[in-house]
């Protein structure tokens, strides 16, 4: 590693995996939890002071979401509450017959997980397949919409490529079947203007952690009228997930909502205007700089992309020991060792999928860092590729 990067703290560009909490959060989660300890459903004073700072917390989420107060269920993250959404789905359309889930090929790891072990078990799971840009094929899900589906699920946006769902076409699509809806908003909250009174949607799942509030807290939404069966028994959340809130996590997940809605219009001319020219820069200097997604709506932070077939592995070792941290398209499979399922649906090649990293931006990068960021990559990743490109040649030669 060079002097350079040893004396300076690296670049980070794994906004997609997670955030900094912001520093508004952090003070409020403190504040919490020295002075407002108290259980939120003990009846005595001190509880009943907890309960008041959990629903102002509550409407303070709401407002920034564009939901409802009541429509809101903390949960301990996206996870969660896409579990919530699934299993509550299937355990709601029992009683009529509605068994089917219909998702995108291309959703995270953790719901396709889940997704597998109920089909395991006799759930008929249909996938929309996406095309080479990643942007679902609308009439595809036309034709896997029917009575017996028990929920459409899709993500608003992919983590690994940015790339955009159509959210309110589907919306009405499964509207006019009388489909569930359920959109895993985790990374369109905070990187994009939509909010959950906007997008059609039935449900929507989401974890602070992505726009700088604290791990361990999430939210599902439910839309006013319809009944949804919880995962976990309690009187809590209006008896549609169960235990003790965590106050000063939802404290800090709401500080970070207001922190959000203050500057997104900002933050994301900002990320925008900064991915367009790491992209731009990136591409200017190597022809094998292959952009997926590149040409279509995406998130603004948001840039996956492969160094011909060099093996992300190699790619996001150099970088790192040059200061500069980011992430596999294949992160969230087993280890990194397998090829991203999402560049694989979009068609890649195995070989392509495993060669991908992601840079996902955040709030706080600035100009210099993505100017250091092409140069890290002209200085100790293209050598690889012309590397690449002899040894190409000398076996043709051969």
């Amino acid at each position: 590693m060079s002097t350079l990067a040893a004396a300076l703290p690296p670049v980070y560009l794994d906004h997609n995996a997670t955030t900094a909490v912001a520093p508004e959060a952090v003070q409020e989660m403190i504040d919490v939890l020295e002075r407002v300890w108290a259980n939120p459903s003990s009846t005595h004073g001190p509880g009943q002071a907890a309960r008041r700072l959990l629903a102002d917390a509550r409407n303070r989420v709401a407002t920034f979401l564009g939901c409802q107060a009541t429509e809101l269920v903390f949960t301990s993250g996206a996870t969660e509450a896409n579990h919530i959404a699934l299993l509550g789905a299937l355990a709601r359309g029992k009683a009529e017959g509605c068994t089917r889930l219909v998702l995108s090929a291309v959703e995270h790891p953790g719901l396709l997980a889940l997704a597998a072990r109920l089909r395991s078990e006799g759930t008929p799971v249909e996938l929309i397949p996406v095309n080479a840009s990643g942007q679902l094929n609308l009439e595809a899900a036309r034709a896997l919409l029917g009575p017996d589906v028990a929920l459409l699920s899709v993500m608003g946006a992919n983590n690994e490529t940015g790339v955009l769902m159509p959210v309110r076409e589907l919306a009405e699509l499964a509207r006019a079947q009388g489909v569930p809806f359920h959109v895993d908003a985790t990374q369109l909250v905070g990187k994009s203007g939509l909010r959950f009174d906007a997008s059609g949607a039935d449900l929507w799942s989401l974890s602070a952690h992505k726009l700088h509030g604290p791990k361990g807290v999430g939210a599902l939404l439910i839309r006013r009228g319809l009944s949804w069966p919880a995962l976990q028994a309690g009187r809590q959340e209006r008896n549609r997930r169960g235990g003790t809130e965590n106050l000063p996590g939802i404290v800090g997940f709401a500080a970070a909502a207001e922190r959000a809605a203050r500057t997104l219009a900002d933050d994301l001319a900002h990320l925008r205007a900064l991915r367009d020219q790491l992209e731009a820069s990136l591409k200017a200097l190597h022809p094998a700089v292959q952009i997926h997604g590149d040409g279509v709506a995406r998130l603004p932070n948001t840039v996956c992309l492969r160094f011909g077939t060099l093996d992300a592995e190699q790619v996001l070792n150099k970088l790192e020991r040059a200061g500069v941290v980011a992430s596999s398209g294949a992160a969230c499979t087993a280890s990194g060792t397998q090829p991203s399922h999402v560049l694989l649906a979009m068609g890649a090649t195995a070989l392509e999928a495993k060669a991908s990293v992601r840079l996902s931006l955040g709030r706080h990068t600035q100009e210099r860092e993505i100017a250091h960021t092409v140069a890290v990559v002209r200085r100790v990743i293209v050598p690889l590729l012309a590397a690449a490109d002899v040894d190409v040649e000398t076996r043709i030669a051969a």
